[in-house]
């Protein structure tokens, strides 16, 4: 790894706004107002972990570090928007230690002006926490890390919180992880600000109980220089060990990646066809080997996507155009045009760990492999070509993938009917209520005036019988509400159930690769090289070829019969016209616009003929007019025009177009009369 000097800090922090800096501050006062319930830690016994450190593949390749536990990230050529990550050595599954991190410097890079929408804010960022061994380097985008940074907020996962102040440049940043299961504070992280408490104990998710959790820091523009003890930079409240004095029972400790015997780092090089198991073999073999670093512009989507960098497309699957090289769509200059992909190209080879080039149409055609070997000179570079038949372990994860897939898009499809059923449950249900409700109500309505009517007419009887001094009749005996039983059987709601189980039909137990939604390759690109693929060969400079999947005459083979298959079903996108045909044009062309010519020059010469009749009307005409206004008036009648005695052009008889034999004209520039065809 690089060598860097160490940098002098620039104590540069920013204004908060008054109402903003009071709540930051309140937070972190009410943190610091509680009486502090953790105790000075016992003298250490035991045996103790070697030295914590941050191996190089623990590191996103933007990060550079030094002797002087010192981190800086790049920042050119678009790396200013990505995030930088790194995590330590030892992990830590009881008791309570810590670790801290001083800011040492913020850096202002420049900046695309479009970039702001699309770039989490501010751009410089700090992240310390704690994460396990399987989670990527970036703190916060996955459920296996927690983490305070910059800003005041805890990360859970991804939930975020805010629970402190900021921290800024010069700050003694200290992350305590409390394991002892007899604190007060067990399975909690603290923050402390140059040795206060900044923030309560924040409870460990579930998830991360029980497991090692190793010391990890995220940043972005920001240089920081990181203390794994013995001894701290500022002490606590509290004494309390650090990641290097921790005991070797309470802690784990991840060996130093193996040095090459040569010296010589390895890249590996994946030749495989377009849509036949690339991409899974690679993820497979990531999983198998976590020291090798993917470099392709997938890994450099997936790091844009982690880096929390905002793609208007989203970053499904779907939302590409091919997995090889899908376009970056960010909206963000350095990074659309693959500005940061050369840099990383040219950083990666001064850099002492393994790497995977993963290009599928690159590493298929013999200049591009050549060129992408010679930036390797002292790596040692490998071509494994995973081209043929794929053996049975692969064949079984790709029907597992199948599998996976199929139930996926079973179990959408099941909740999806799920959620239609309850939701038309609820309007049957609310609708049976309002008919119910209106059935109801006109009862009542109907019982209203029946006795509305029987008291009327006692009302009458009454009066008749006291006229006649008889006994009034007895009055109407009010009407019981009787409650009224609902014929219907309401329809008892849907449950909810397990999706049903979906299992590999025939055709997909023959399958040796799963399909993914988006092909390796644009069409375009696929039809316009695929007849160049080769396999690799120790001229174009290859330290070592591993055939995997099959021999290298099988391979040979298979791939010709590919390439055949697919010149019958392909697009010809390249198809250029030979010289006979281009000559042939140009004449065509030459002569149409010979044609072309001669058709608007008759075009004219008829329009001139009719204005000039026109003309020659018109003058007639006014003269006419004239000589009758004067004989009228008896007056001197009007000379006439000179024009007007000459005999007016005979026309030629036009051709008819409707009956004429278009195959049969001699001449398509004269079919008659001089009127071309």
């Amino acid at each position: 790894t690089p060598q860097l000097p160490a940098r002098a800090p620039r104590f540069a922090a920013m204004a908060e706004p008054p109402a903003k800096k009071a709540k930051t501050d309140q937070t972190a006062a009410s943190a610091t107002d509680e009486q502090e319930v953790e105790i000075d830690a016992p003298a250490a016994s035991g045996p103790k972990v070697k030295e914590a450190a941050i191996h190089v593949d623990d590191t996103t390749i933007n990060t550079l570090t030094s002797s002087w536990n010192t981190l800086t990230p790049l920042t050119d050529g678009g790396l200013q928007y990505l995030l930088a990550g790194a995590r330590a050595s030892v992990g830590l599954k009881s008791g309570r230690y810590m670790f801290e991190v001083k800011l040492l410097e913020v850096m202002n890079p420049l900046e695309d002006p479009n970039a702001k929408v699309r770039v989490p804010q501010p751009n410089s960022q700090l992240r310390v926490g704690f994460a396990t061994a399987a989670s990527n380097l970036f703190l916060g985008s996955s459920d296996d890390a927690v983490c305070f940074d910059s800003e005041g907020q805890f990360f859970s996962g991804k939930t975020k919180s805010q629970v402190s102040q900021k921290f800024t440049t010069g700050d003694v940043i200290a992350v305590v992880l409390n394991l002892d299961s007899s604190s007060p504070n067990a399975n909690t992280v603290s923050l402390f600000k140059d040795g206060v408490r900044v923030a309560k104990p924040q409870a460990l998710p579930e998830q991360l109980k029980g497991k090692a959790l190793y010391p990890a820091v995220t940043f972005k523009n920001v240089a920081v220089t990181y203390n794994f003890g013995p001894e701290p930079l500022v002490d606590l409240p509290f004494k309390c060990r650090m990641v290097n004095d921790a005991s070797q029972k309470d802690a784990t400790v991840k060996a130093a990646p193996a040095a090459p015997a040569d010296g010589r780092y390895e890249v590996v090089f994946p030749v495989c066809l377009p849509d036949e198991g690339g991409f899974d073999w690679l993820d497979e073999f990531l999983i198998q080997n976590p020291s090798y670093t993917e470099l392709s512009d997938r890994a450099l989507l997936s790091w844009c996507e982690l880096s929390g960098l905002s793609r208007p497309k989203g970053y499904s699957p779907l939302a590409r155009i091919s997995n090889d090289k899908p376009e970056m769509g960010l909206g963000i200059t350095a990074i659309d045009d693959l500005s940061v992909r050369r840099v990383l190209d040219a950083v990666a080879p001064i850099q002492s760990r393994h790497f995977v080039v993963m290009e599928v149409r690159g590493n298929l055609l013999k200049e591009e492999r050549a060129a992408l070997v010679g930036r390797w000179g002292a790596f040692k570079t490998v071509a494994t070509v995973v081209i043929g038949e794929p053996p049975a372990a692969f064949k079984k994860l790709s029907q597992g993938k199948v599998l996976k897939m199929k139930q996926e898009l079973s179990d959408a499809d099941f909740k999806a009917k799920l959620a239609q059923a309850k939701s038309k449950w609820m309007l049957d249900k609310k609708q049976r209520e309002l008919d119910k409700e209106k059935k109801k109500a006109a009862k009542k309505q109907a019982k209203l005036q029946e006795a509305l009517m029987k008291k009327v007419k006692y009302e009458q009887a009454k009066k008749e019988a006291e006229a006649k001094g008889e006994k009034p009749p007895e009055p109407p005996a009010e009407d019981q509400d009787e409650e009224e039983e609902d014929d219907e059987p309401e329809e008892p709601e849907p449950m909810d159930t397990d999706p049903p189980k979906v299992e590999l039909t025939d055709e997909d137990r023959k399958r040796w690769y799963c399909k993914s939604p988006v092909s390796d390759l644009s069409a375009y690109l696929l039809n316009t090289s695929f007849q160049k693929f080769t396999l690799p060969g120790k001229s174009e400079g290859f330290s070592e070829i591993k055939y995997l999947w099959a021999p290298e005459a099988t391979a040979s083979g298979y791939i010709k019969n590919w390439i055949h298959e697919k010149k019958l079903t392909s697009r010809v996108e390249d198809l250029l016209p030979g010289e006979w045909f281009t000559t042939k044009f140009k004449e065509w062309q030459r002569m149409l616009q010979q044609w072309h010519a001669k058709q608007n020059a008759y075009k004219a010469m008829e329009t001139k003929k009719a204005a000039e009749a026109k003309t020659r009307e018109a003058k007639k005409q006014a003269y006419e007019a004239a000589k009758a206004k004067a004989e009228k008036e008896k007056t001197e009648p009007p000379t006439k025009p000179a024009d007007l005695d000459d005999a007016p052009p005979q026309e030629k008889p036009k051709a008819n177009f409707d009956i004429l034999d278009i195959f049969g004209v001699e001449d398509i520039d004269d079919v008659g009369s001089g009127e071309p065809l």
